[in-house]
């Protein structure tokens, strides 16, 4: 799997309302195939911040995301409501898919 953790800082006059305007994009990257999770999270410690947690199957679902239509719009858009480019974490991981947490089950 690859699991990649987005933080983007918005522009303060996109904050709010930052959701509907990738509402399209997280719509249709939830449809693709190769997507096990697409998840959203504001911070709850800097307003401004919004996280965006991706997990792919694998590489080829990860490349397949990044060339899609829908991604490409997105990446025309977000220079505009970020105050800079996101930063990232992208991990190759063990594993398929959800597992239940050993520690509290």
């Amino acid at each position: 799997m690859i699991v990649v953790v987005a933080r983007h800082r918005l522009r303060p006059e996109h904050v709010e309302s930052f959701p509907q305007q990738l509402e399209e994009f997280t719509h249709e990257s939830r449809r693709e195939s190769g997507v096990v999770s697409f998840e959203w999270a504001r911070s709850t410690d800097e307003q401004d911040v919004f996280f965006l947690i991706e997990v792919f199957k694998n590489a080829a679902a990860g490349e397949a995301h990044t060339g899609s239509e829908h991604f490409r719009r997105a990446i025309a858009v977000l220079p505009s409501l970020l105050v800079e480019p996101p930063q990232i974490i992208h991990v190759a991981a063990d594993g398929s898919g959800w597992s239940r947490m050993a520690e509290v089950s």
